[in-house]
């Protein structure tokens, strides 16, 4: 079988990206790596809210529940016994969990089948609703989950969460989630199913007298972004160590919701490139929310200034971007062919110029 050209640099690409991220992980000091693997787990986010939002336009504010509900899975799962008995000195964990420790690996795709599920059960009423009644519902449903969260402590240890979790996301994890995620999204999306959800999303009356199922495209969007968002979930847990419900609140959603904005709804590779600027950003601009000195001004640190930055960039992407940076475009090969041949074409005109003067 012969590959086409945008296979074979597609291929090219992804060996580079791998052979970058794994140098990268043997050389770059632990402050970078935690960069480099927030920027492909808030990737993951955005791609699966993209999903449920930018393809069938269901407006669903349930991902900081979907996380939680991975995250949790995965570090419960991949805790040795004895920390769990060092977690959980209030009230000791439930003897089903207490001996159970997995790899790393089972633990995700079990958090990403669990979360599927929580997002499966919390569909069924909610996709019921319409418009900003369902973004209402599910945000409910994700509060709910926090709440659970608290008071289960047999099983979460409760508003103490979680510590000691094994570090075990590292860039060929974090990116290659990302890749998986990436391929299933983009195969479900081009293929007849994901032709059904932008009808549902474009016009719901239309696609159902057209003989689509809603509810079944619906809830196919909920529990492949519910899965993947687990498995996001799971690895920010095994990234940073420690979780709690506070991890976990509203405002995740909103960040969610505000990359995917910024990157274009209905484009996968908007929503990776505004989650790896969105997260380099806010780093780049931590030093202002601490003391700082301009000369002979010394500024007082504002917490919570880096958020108020990143809204005004949300606005103005609104204002004078409203389809975001990509739009509904995705990146292609054919853009970098066209953009090597105008610059040589520019170039051998500007030589032959220069020769007839």
């Amino acid at each position: 079988m012969r590959l086409s050209r945008n296979t074979i640099l597609t291929l090219i690409a992804l060996l580079v990206i791998a052979g970058l991220l794994a140098l990268a992980q043997a050389f770059m000091n632990p402050y970078l790596l935690r960069i480099l693997n927030l920027c492909a787990v808030y990737s993951i986010f955005a791609v699966t809210f993209n999903l449920i939002f930018g393809y069938t336009g269901q407006f669903s504010l349930g991902h900081a529940g979907f996380a939680a509900v991975g995250a949790y899975v995965a570090a419960l799962l991949t805790l040795s016994p004895s920390q769990k008995i060092s977690n959980f000195f209030l009230k000791p964990i439930v003897p089903l969990l207490a001996n159970v420790e997995l790899p790393f690996l089972p633990a995700l795709i079990i958090g990403g089948i669990v979360a599927s599920l929580v997002g499966s059960l919390i569909a069924w009423p909610a996709l019921r609703l319409r418009g900003d009644y369902l973004a209402i519902a599910t945000l409910g449903f994700s509060e709910i989950i926090r709440i659970l969260l608290v008071n289960m402590q047999p099983i979460t240890n409760g508003a103490l969460g979680l510590k000691g979790i094994p570090a075990y996301t590292n860039l060929l994890w974090s990116w290659g989630a990302l890749a998986v995620c990436l391929f299933v999204t983009k195969r479900l999306v081009d293929s007849s199913y994901g032709r059904a959800m932008r009808a549902v999303r474009d016009d719901e009356v239309a696609a159902e007298a057209l003989g689509v199922n809603l509810f079944k495209h619906k809830m196919m969007a909920f529990a492949v972004s519910a899965f993947f968002v687990g498995v996001a979930g799971g690895l920010m847990a095994n990234l940073i160590s420690t979780i709690d419900p506070k991890v976990f609140i509203f405002t995740l959603t909103y960040q969610i919701v505000g990359i995917t904005v910024m990157g274009g709804m209905g484009s996968l590779t908007g929503s990776v490139i505004a989650a790896s600027l969105y997260t380099i950003f806010l780093e780049l601009l931590r030093p202002i929310e601490s003391q700082f000195t301009i000369g002979s001004l010394t500024v007082p640190g504002i917490p919570g200034m880096r958020m108020v930055i990143f809204s005004i960039l949300l606005l103005v992407v609104i204002l004078f971007y409203r389809k975001g940076l990509m739009g509904t475009r995705e990146f292609s090969w054919d853009w970098v062919v066209n953009l090597i041949r105008r610059l040589k074409s520019g170039k051998k005109t500007g030589s032959s110029g220069e020769v007839k003067s």
